[in-house]
């Protein structure tokens, strides 16, 4: 699977969020019927190694593997598209320079800045058509936007006409957090700058992909809804950390009781 034919896929699109360092538990968010899952790199107490063995298997489980990078450096976005990630989500995109310079760190030469080296996991270990890699590496792998600061959402509009992003993904809980709104991302102000930077990005034909954090499966599925309604047919789904805690308190609270 690519991430277009992820994204062409029937809606709604379910991934999560892998930031416990386990195959394991990746093959268990596979089994369950998610679609994707985001390798946090940024969060999870772990790095690229780590995130190299989660990508296999993702690759095992044919689940789409998307690895979120600590920060918007060039050397860290080769790397993880050397691994084998399809597509690298990139943290706090505050302007349109910095969404380009995300894009040209993950495009070969004379597209981009990319590294270029035969001997990656990307290429099968040993690229034998360095051309016909190179082409397909440029077309199918690429950058998606993480946008979550009141900077980037005044910076959106021009943020979602660059060239050569294949996706935003909007955080909710960062923005609520810098907007001072101490983590509520129900907030109406943190909702309806998201509300903006969906309509911003429908304009400019990016795809959305949309976290829902809440634990409540009903309160999820009205969020989606709502979202859905927006054009957005792509959601991140908790992450494996608050699907695992949320399960195991409710399980443990219900015996008690």
């Amino acid at each position: 699977m690519s991430f277009q034919n992820l994204l062409d896929a029937p809606a709604p699109i379910l991934g999560t969020w892998s930031q416990i360092a386990s195959a394991e538990v990746v093959d268990i968010i596979a089994a369950s019927g998610f679609a994707f899952t985001i390798i946090d790199t940024e969060h999870g107490v772990f790095g690229l190694e780590t995130a190299a063995d989660l990508i296999r298997a993702c690759n095992a489980n044919r689940l789409e593997p998307i690895v979120r990078v600590p920060t918007n450096e060039s050397w860290m976005i080769m790397k993880a598209l050397d691994a084998g990630a399809g597509t690298v989500l990139v943290p706090k995109i505050e302007s349109p320079e910095a969404a380009q310079a995300a894009v040209a760190a993950a495009r070969y030469e004379p597209h981009g800045r990319r590294g270029a080296c035969p001997c990656v996991r990307s290429g099968d270990q040993f690229v034998r058509d360095w051309p016909n890699y190179a082409a397909k590496a440029n077309s199918s792998s690429g950058v998606m936007a993480l946008v979550e600061s009141p900077v980037g959402v005044e910076a959106f509009s021009d943020i979602a006409a660059t060239q050569g992003l294949k996706a935003v993904l909007f955080g909710p809980f960062d923005l609520s957090v810098a907007m001072g709104k101490e983590g509520n991302f129900r907030h109406p102000d943190v909702v309806s700058a998201l509300e903006t930077m969906t309509a911003q990005a429908r304009k400019a034909d990016l795809p959305v992909i949309m976290p829902v954090f809440s634990p409540d499966m009903d309160q999820a599925r009205r969020e989606m809804q709502e979202w859905r309604a927006q054009g957005v047919s792509a959601f991140t789904i908790g992450t494996d950390k608050l699907l695992m805690a949320d399960y195991c308190s409710r399980y443990t609270a219900h015996l008690k009781n």
